[in-house]
């Protein structure tokens, strides 16, 4: 029977993080999946329950959780109403959050000992998840869904002049209709670790196997940095599908208890991926 654990684990800046691990009972220890969201994500939007259990169903356990400044909080998860968080984050908040996550998961925490974990990333999470495995051993495969290929492709590059002058730019959410603050230390993060943020430098390091995936109509996130990532990291996989959108025809809120279509090729190719890659390395 498919399982749900909740937990709060310490992120950058003292601040908490919430979590929650979905298991199958009968395979208690199974490998380790740490979904990783994206810009103005959340773990519990749309379909992230059930992607979770469909690995769970097929022999993985997943955690997901939220960034310590992605603007919810332990109490509210589903709303962004810490706007002050959010307007603090930075990329390498975010890489020092992903870290803790491996260190809770890897370190005898409540959940079984996991030596290594899977990095399951979306959007701008898939960037993160990308620099992440350059960097970590205990990252043994990556899976990357509509990733960027460049945290600067995110906005106007021509935006970053008045965005440095007023100090902030505001992002619309058309979901929730709010203006989401973001200072621009994100943009001094991004100048100051030049070297540690470029995703495609640092996806040429990637020696873990990985699968990268992207949609024909996503228009949030070109396709082209999906070949983009597949040009500087040869080895690694790539998955097009055709007519799916940047949340692979998902969307928040979601009542429906079946995966899009899309979306459940892509879940489908990723255990096919997973298991293949398991063997392969035995």
């Amino acid at each position: 029977m498919i399982q749900n654990k909740t937990y709060t684990i310490p992120g950058a800046k003292g601040r908490l993080m919430l979590a929650d691990l979905t298991y199958n009972d009968v395979n208690p220890n199974a490998p380790l999946i740490i979904f990783v969201h994206g810009f103005k994500g959340f773990k519990d939007w749309g379909t992230h329950h059930l992607v979770a259990s469909y690995f769970a169903e097929n022999g993985y356990r997943v955690l997901k959780f939220n960034f310590s400044h992605n603007g919810t909080t332990p109490d509210a998860p589903l709303e962004f109403g810490d706007l002050i968080a959010f307007s603090e984050n930075t990329f390498s908040i975010e890489l020092e959050d992903l870290n803790y996550v491996i260190d809770f998961v890897a370190g005898g925490s409540a959940i079984s000992i996991a030596d290594s974990v899977i990095l399951l990333g979306h959007s701008m999470g898939g960037g993160i998840s990308i620099i992440k495995a350059a960097e970590d051993d205990r990252v043994s495969h990556l899976i990357t869904m509509a990733s960027v290929a460049n945290f600067r492709n995110l906005w106007p590059k021509q935006l970053e002049a008045q965005w440095k002058l007023t100090g902030t730019f505001y992002f619309p959410n058309s979901r929730t209709g709010q203006q989401m603050p973001v200072k621009a230390t994100l943009l001094d993060d991004l100048d100051k670790n030049a070297a540690r943020l470029n995703i495609l430098a640092q996806a040429a390091s990637v020696k873990q196997p990985w699968l990268i995936t992207h949609g024909t109509a996503d228009n949030t996130v070109a396709i082209s940095h999906a070949h983009d990532l597949k040009r500087m990291q040869p080895h690694a996989e790539l998955l097009i599908l055709p007519n799916a959108d940047h949340a692979f025809n998902a969307y928040h809120p979601y009542f429906k208890d079946t995966l899009p279509t899309a979306l459940h090729e892509l879940c489908k190719k990723s255990v096919t991926f997973l298991k293949a890659n398991d063997q392969n390395k035995g």
